[in-house]
C-alpha cells in the first residue's frame, strides 16, 4: 500500500510539473502573438493602444450602446486585449454617431471623453488598397445582391435598429447603377471632407480620400466587391500616408 501511495504522489508531482512547464512554454509560444501591433479599428475616442489596453476594463458598455451593432469584443481568436472592444469595418463600420455615445458610455477613460463629436473621431485613414477590383473605376454597375453581405450581417445580431433597417433600404436603391458607394455612405457631416469620387483616365471614377477622412471604416463595409477594394488603415492620419513622402 506504501509503494502505491508513493507512486501516486510522485505520478502527481511530475504531472503538476509537466503541466506547469507546458503552460509555462505554451506562454512563451504565443506571447509573440499576444503581443502582436494591434491592427484592428478600435472605437471613437480610443486612446493610445498600449494605453487603451490598460484602462479598458472589458465592461462591454461601448458595444451595448452602439445602435449599429458595429462593435464587438475580442476573443481568444483575435490575440492581443481579450475582451476589449473593436470594430471589424468589413462586417459593419462605425456610423459616427453624432452624441458619439460608445465615448459617453465609457467608465474608465480608454474612450476620451474629448471625442465629443464625429469630426474628433480618427481611427484612421480610408486607402484604396486594390484599385484593380474597384468596379467604380471599371464602370461596373452595382449587381443584385451585393448588398447581401450587410443584410446578412444586421439579420445575425439580436436588437436590430431602425437605423440599421433604414440603412438597408438606403443601399437596395443602388442596385444596377454606377458604384459610389464609399462616397455616398460616408457618415461625417461634409463627406466632400472626406472622400468624393474623381475621373479616372480609364474612364471610370475613383474614390479620392482627403484629410477630413475619420477612418471609421463604413467605405471598407459597403464596398460591394469580394475582398473590399478600400479599405481603412487603423491609427494612421493622413498626413501619416498619403504625406508620408
Amino acid at each position: 500500500m506504501a509503494k502505491i501511495q508513493t507512486d501516486r504522489r510522485e505520478f502527481v508531482k511530475y504531472s503538476t510539473l509537466g503541466m506547469l512547464g507546458l503552460a509555462l512554454g505554451g506562454g512563451i509560444f504565443f506571447s509573440p502573438y499576444l503581443a502582436a501591433k494591434e491592427n484592428r479599428l478600435r472605437p471613437p475616442g480610443a486612446v493610445d493602444e498600449k494605453k487603451f489596453l490598460s484602462l479598458c476594463i472589458k465592461c462591454g458598455q461601448c458595444l451595448q450602446v452602439c445602435p449599429y451593432n458595429s462593435i464587438k469584443l475580442s476573443d481568444i481568436a483575435k490575440r492581443a486585449g481579450l475582451g476589449t472592444p473593436y470594430i471589424d469595418a468589413n462586417e459593419r463600420g462605425c456610423y459616427a454617431c453624432s452624441a458619439v455615445p460608445c465615448v459617453l458610455a465609457c467608465p474608465s477613460g480608454a474612450l476620451n471623453h474629448h471625442c465629443e463629436k464625429p469630426q474628433d473621431i480618427h481611427m484612421g485613414i480610408a486607402v484604396l488598397e486594390f484599385p484593380d477590383t474597384c468596379i467604380a473605376m471599371s464602370n461596373t454597375p452595382l449587381p443584385k445582391g451585393y448588398n447581401d453581405k450587410m443584410s446578412n450581417f444586421t439579420n445575425s445580431v439580436r436588437n436590430v435598429t431602425k437605423l440599421e433597417t433604414d440603412l438597408l433600404k438606403k443601399l437596395d436603391e443602388y442596385e444596377g447603377k454606377q458604384c459610389t458607394l464609399c462616397a455616398d455612405m460616408c457618415p461625417i457631416e461634409n463627406p466632400m471632407d472626406a472622400i468624393s469620387m474623381v475621373s479616372d483616365a480609364g474612364g471610370g471614377s475613383k474614390p479620392e480620400i482627403y484629410d477630413g477622412c475619420i477612418g471609421c471604416g463604413v467605405c471598407q463595409e459597403v464596398c460591394p466587391t469580394s475582398i473590399p477594394s478600400i479599405v481603412v488603415k487603423p491609427r494612421i492620419t493622413y498626413d501619416e500616408y498619403y504625406n508620408k513622402a
